[in-house]
């Protein structure tokens, strides 16, 4: 294993060697999320970005995974997330982003900062369309002044 790391950090090795000094840091924090429902781990991550199958089984196992729940990935994905054909990734379903804790133990504060904006940009559209709507409805009203 140590053999595997080594060439992947050519360049930054005692960065690496930081990021494992960080990854037994993540290991204290990673209870709180391992606790967690499986799904409700995949969907908090779906949240954040989209992500293809393989590079969200290796963020699911950094945090610990039991092999149940390794098997029901696939089940999870086909319920919470829409599969992106062109480059077989995944997102989150829009319906599910109102369920987002933003307190998730698994978020960074960078994480909770990006979830903000994409709470923002994907909740704030329904009222957006409503003020959209009320544009146009004002501008109609505009031409009915002509008129009279």
């Amino acid at each position: 294993e140590v053999k595997r790391v080594q060439p992947n950090t050519s360049g930054p090795m005692p960065e690496k060697k930081g990021t494992t000094r960080m990854n037994s840091a993540n290991i204290e924090r990673n209870p709180a999320v391992y606790r967690r429902p499986y799904r409700d781990r995949v969907i908090h991550l779906l949240a954040l970005r989209k992500y293809k199958k393989p590079e969200l089984l290796a963020h699911l196992q950094r945090d610990g995974v039991r092999q149940k729940d390794k098997d029901s990935l696939g089940k999870i994905l086909h319920e919470v997330a829409n599969l992106n054909a062109k480059d077989n990734s995944f997102s989150l379903k829009e319906h599910l982003f109102k369920d987002i804790q933003k307190d998730w133990p698994g978020y960074s504060e960078t994480d909770r900062q990006n979830l903000k904006l994409i709470l923002a940009r994907k909740l704030a559209p329904s009222q957006n369309a409503t003020s959209t709507s009320q544009s146009p409805s004002g501008g109609p009203s505009g031409k009915d002044a002509s008129p009279r």
